[in-house]
């Protein structure tokens, strides 16, 4: 049986054959090439360097796991974690002697039951006991602002003097955390060594009597911003509030929660009266004496914001509190 396919069929044929293969070698080439610039586009991303990073501050305070004698640490001792991963610590100042520079502000609710003023003579006598270095503010935290009745001042004779009664009324009846926030976006001084006593009941009647308070988280990270440590002393509120377990539960464990998240430390006699503030504001005392400012390096993000880090020391019979976390700044 003859060709079927006359011959000019087959040579337009062949040529229609070959000019697909020379097209088809070149969609492979360009394939080819696309794809090894992709490759050098990869490389060429993860080659880029990683942003520097950064020293941030941070007080740490040194305490006693076993009796009442702190022990010494030097700048070697202190090992920084942001969860596994170890940090690079690279100064631990001891704030002591030129670098113990301190701003105490002592933040009274004047929602508190007016016995309160049967412990301002311990309040008295720890105020008049701070170094010459410890700049002492006082203030009295009513409807969500601070009525300062005494500004920082190293004249600590006279801001002893500055208490007052407490106004026990309905009126006072506001937020602590809101008042706090106050306090530390118009904080007046210059030092970085910032911290605060709190002496409260925690009950917060603009907030919400339960796990979450928008007014204690807010103050908890305007404090992390700022860097400022909260000791919290509780003191039952008159009034209703002052004698109601659920408010009182939840008011101590806010108290808790602030002191714990920024490095400071709660005090509290169950839902009782303290028969004296002295065994605390001792216990405050030997916290203010045994601080380091200690940076550690940390990664900046894009945007300025919150990272964990915890701090330890392998030296025996030590224990290093701090805040949970820190705020860290943008990349620049």
């Amino acid at each position: 049986m003859g060709n079927p396919f006359p011959c000019w069929f087959k040579l337009k044929l062949r040529s229609a054959c070959f000019k697909r293969e020379r097209e088809g070698g070149h969609m492979k080439k360009s394939v080819f090439m696309a794809a090894g610039l992709a490759g050098v586009s990869v490389l060429l991303v993860a080659q880029e360097p990683a942003p520097p990073m950064i020293p941030v501050p941070v007080i740490v305070t040194v305490e006693a796991q076993h009796g009442k004698n702190v022990p010494s640490l030097s700048g070697e001792d202190f090992m920084a974690y942001q969860g596994r991963e170890r940090l690079s610590v690279t100064t631990a100042v001891p704030l002591q002697g030129g670098h113990a520079g301190l701003e105490l502000f002592i933040l009274l609710d004047e929602s508190s039951a007016a016995n309160l003023a049967n412990q301002y003579g311990d309040l008295r006598q720890f105020i008049k006991a701070q170094p010459p270095t410890t700049a002492i503010g006082i203030g009295y935290m009513r409807n969500g602002t601070v009525d300062t009745v005494q500004k920082l001042t190293a004249d600590h004779d006279h801001a002893a003097e500055t208490l007052r009664l407490p106004l026990s009324s309905f009126g006072a009846f506001a937020s602590p955390y809101l008042s706090l926030s106050q306090l530390i976006a118009h904080w007046p001084g210059e030092s970085t060594r910032r911290e605060v006593i709190l002496v409260s009941s925690g009950d917060d009647p603009l907030g919400v009597a339960g796990p979450t308070d928008p007014y204690l988280e807010a103050a908890i990270d305007d404090a992390a911003r700022n860097g400022v440590i909260v000791y919290a002393i509780y003191f039952p509120s008159a009034g209703h509030a002052g004698h109601s377990p659920w408010r009182l539960n939840w008011g101590q464990s806010h108290l808790e929660q602030i002191a714990e998240e920024t490095g400071g430390e709660a005090y509290m006699l169950g839902y009782d009266t303290p028969l004296a503030f002295e065994p605390y504001l001792k216990d405050i005392a030997a916290h203010l004496d045994n601080q380091f400012q200690v940076a550690v390096l940390m990664k900046p993000a894009k945007k300025a914001g919150f990272q964990s880090v915890r701090f330890t020391t392998e030296v025996q019979h030590a224990e290093i509190v701090s805040a949970n976390k820190v705020f860290v700044p943008a990349i620049q």
